[in-house]
């Protein structure tokens, strides 16, 4: 399987879907680790893949997104976006929002 059909099957199998440095338990860098609290705040599970771990996952990713840097959020196959803008729509409660209709959805 080519990387960008790896990168679609993620996101087609994932409803919310972090793409980050580390995981969630051992994030390992603090962008990553505050994404990862504004998702755990929302209550609803989510998946992730550890980018250090493929390096050929990483670089692809950065061209499939059209996003250079992570962690990158992913809800319902779309980019959400990195931890600025994850940070923002936490605390407006929009995150929250956009990630139980998600679960919810993939329950359905």
């Amino acid at each position: 399987m080519d990387i960008n059909e790896t990168i679609k099957s993620q996101l087609d199998e994932n409803p919310v879907i972090l793409y980050m440095k580390g995981s969630p338990q051992a994030p390992q860098c603090g962008f990553s680790a505050k994404t990862v609290q504004a998702l755990m705040a929302c209550g609803e599970r989510f998946a992730f893949v550890n980018i250090l771990d493929n390096q050929e996952l990483r670089e692809a990713l950065k061209v499939y997104s059209n996003w250079p840097t992570y962690p990158q959020l992913y809800i319902n196959g779309e980019l959400v976006g990195g931890c600025d803008i994850i940070l923002e729509m936490s605390e407006s409660g929009e995150l929250a929002k956009m990630v139980k209709e998600a679960a919810k959805q993939a329950e359905a």
